[in-house]
């Protein structure tokens, strides 16, 4: 619809420019000037050239400055060169002939040198010359800041795709680790807990193994429905993707992580809320961890803190039972260093020499003051 448009403007410019060319040879006609009526024709033809051909343009309506008072169509030609050309010193060139020829007084015009003295000829000349240059380049320059203000435009256009991917990128890695460290923690004790309901005899621990399986599958369902309903508020709402323990709550997943821990130390009490979450994530996922493939071993949490840093240390020991088979890549840990890279932490995990495994979190702490030792 543009391009139509465009078209469309430009054949209405085209023809009122020539209509203009026509009546002003009309009006400047000369029957007693040799050559008058051949120039004028051709140069009002020529016209027709002017956006593909400017420079041939310019040199057929030359002649009517010697053979006729019609300029309108050297104007015009003029114009398109200074419209379309790149080169200063061509169109300087093209602008100086056009004003010599206007000034100069050519064998049947001598009355045009009857002004009342030759400096206001020359400044005429100046003009004639000058004014359709002035005007083509305005209007190329108009053209090349359109083209640019166009693909500034585009630019900023895919800067923010860019940015709206990018924020998304985030946000889903975000999601998949709430995902994780929420989920994960409830379904693989719910697996491990029915691998031992399937080989205990019948008896009173097998109630209390399928009570523990149905309350941890109640509890793992209120945290997804949560979750989708965090997902599906209204972005004008300020909420987080997942339910944000603190360090408040960790005794209780201590409590219900279905392996022996010890926890040893404690954090200070002004450690921001990324940073507790931080730590309960990475005791979550070591614990989790712990209980998926080291079955029946035992795991100490080690909480830490000095004048810089602070972190905890969870170590699980070498399994004494055969390990169940249970899916696993490492998404967890990846997520957790992915979290303490973000706070500008560590988090450094392996094997240890006895069997067992140690996950290990770093990161900085800047208090507003230190208690007196």
């Amino acid at each position: 619809m543009n391009e139509r448009a465009g078209g469309g403007l430009r054949w209405a410019v085209d023809s009122a420019l020539f209509g203009l060319a026509v009546l002003d040879a009309w009006l400047g006609f000369e029957p007693d000037w040799p050559f008058s009526t051949a120039s004028v024709c051709v140069a009002v033809l020529a016209l027709l050239l002017r956006r593909r051909y400017p420079y041939v343009t310019l040199a057929l309506t030359l002649p009517t400055l010697a053979f006729s008072y019609a300029v309108v169509a050297v104007l015009i030609a003029l114009y398109d060169v200074a419209r379309h050309t790149r080169d200063r010193r061509v169109l300087a060139l093209c602008s100086a002939v056009v004003a010599i020829g206007y000034a100069v007084p050519w064998p049947g015009k001598d009355d045009m040198v009857s002004a009342p003295s030759i400096l206001v000829n020359v400044v005429y000349a100046l003009m004639f010359g000058g004014a359709p240059a002035f005007l083509g380049q305005l209007v190329q320059a108009r053209g090349d800041l359109s083209l640019q203000l166009k693909e500034i435009n585009e630019a900023r256009d895919h800067e923010r795709e860019l940015v709206a991917q990018t924020v998304l990128a985030k946000e889903r890695a975000q999601l998949a680790r709430e995902m994780h460290d929420v989920v994960s923690h409830q379904v693989s004790l719910i697996a491990v807990q029915a691998g031992v309901l399937q080989v205990s005899p019948p008896g009173p621990e097998t109630k209390d193994i399928a009570a523990t399986i149905r309350q941890l599958s109640v509890t793992t369902l209120d945290e997804l429905r949560h979750m989708v309903t965090l997902l599906r508020v209204s972005g004008s709402v300020v909420t987080d993707l997942a339910p944000q323990p603190t360090l408040a709550v960790l005794p209780t997943l201590v409590a219900n992580s279905g392996i022996e821990v010890t926890i040893e130390g404690l954090l200070h009490d002004d450690a921001d809320a990324a940073t507790q979450r931080a730590v309960y994530r990475t005791v979550q996922e070591a614990l989790t961890n712990a209980r998926k493939h080291a079955p029946g071993a035992s795991a100490t949490v080690q909480l830490w803190h000095n004048h810089s840093e602070l972190g905890v240390t969870v170590t699980n020991a070498s399994p004494t039972r055969p390990t169940l088979s249970l899916p696993s890549a490492q998404h967890g840990l990846i997520g957790l260093r992915e979290r303490a890279d973000l706070l500008n932490g560590t988090l450094t995990f392996g094997p240890t020499p006895d069997g067992g495994f140690r996950v290990h979190l770093c990161l900085p702490w800047h208090p507003a003051h230190f208690d007196s030792p």
